[in-house]
């Protein structure tokens, strides 16, 4: 389990808007050549194709969290020790219904 555990499987905020913009930029390069390219063919499956072939490529440039995509990590803060957790303040609905003031509205 040692070698599945040092791969990294996260990317940061960053990397994910970058990956985004490859993604749509891909796409849409493809889908425009696909359809100009189809057109001139006269067959859609050309244009299928070549969207095909963009989906592919723009799958294995952005779904791996490629070292690219990692280089803004987030700064976690530090967890704060607290002795004790004090328990919430009571409002006034709950200290009226422990006392009983409550009135009746059946009579």
């Amino acid at each position: 389990m040692g070698f599945l555990d040092s791969i990294p499987t996260h990317m940061d905020y960053t990397g994910q808007k970058l990956a985004e913009q490859i993604f749509q930029a891909i796409i849409m390069l493809f889908g425009v050549v696909g359809f100009v390219w189809g057109y001139v063919c006269e067959q859609f499956v050309q244009t299928v194709y070549i969207l095909g072939a963009g989906f592919v490529l723009s799958c294995i440039l952005t779904l791996p969290p490629w070292p690219m995509y990692r280089r803004n990590p987030v700064a976690w803060q530090k967890p704060q020790q607290q002795a004790t957790i004090a328990p919430p303040a009571e409002t006034t609905t709950q200290s009226a219904r422990k006392s009983g003031k409550r009135k009746d509205k059946s009579r």
